[in-house]
């Protein structure tokens, strides 16, 4: 559960009107594979992930990180319910994939850039923190199948 206040939910829920899932989510992801190369292991399938540009110019992580980036909707449309909402989520990153719970974190991290680089006015002290909180949340609700 992330308890936004509501002014909280008012900047993430207007940055969020603007975020272009397909555009964000490829370089989030993009950008976690190239800051954190270790987690390139988790995407082998993907075929080239030798360099940044390699990284960020393929097909398979663009979509990938889109589909990741829809699934913070899903958190903004169920804040009071974070665990239920990501628990098959949790459980196939946990017991089949044995993702490492820090990249959860690592990847919110790499979001909250990836929109500051987007939205630099937009983007004030409060709406980082509040999409701070998100992805805590977030991040907290994908490692409970850890604990």
């Amino acid at each position: 559960m992330v308890h936004l206040s509501g002014s909280e939910k008012t900047a993430v829920t207007n940055l969020w009107g603007h975020v272009n899932v397909n555009e964000l989510g490829g370089e989030a992801l993009g950008r976690l594979l190239v800051v954190y190369p270790w987690t390139q292991r988790f995407f082998e399938s993907f075929g080239d992930l030798s360099s940044a540009d390699a990284v960020m110019g393929n097909a398979k992580v663009k979509a990938h990180g889109a589909k990741v980036l829809t699934s913070f909707g899903d958190a903004l449309k169920n804040l009071d319910n974070l665990k239920g909402t990501f628990a098959k989520l949790s459980e196939l990153h946990c017991d089949k994939l044995h993702v490492d719970p820090e990249n959860f974190n690592r990847l919110g991290n790499v979001l909250v850039v990836v929109l500051a680089r987007h939205f630099s006015k937009e983007f004030t002290p409060e709406a980082q923190a509040a999409w701070q909180k998100l992805v805590s949340g977030v991040s907290h609700a994908l490692a409970h199948k850890y604990h």
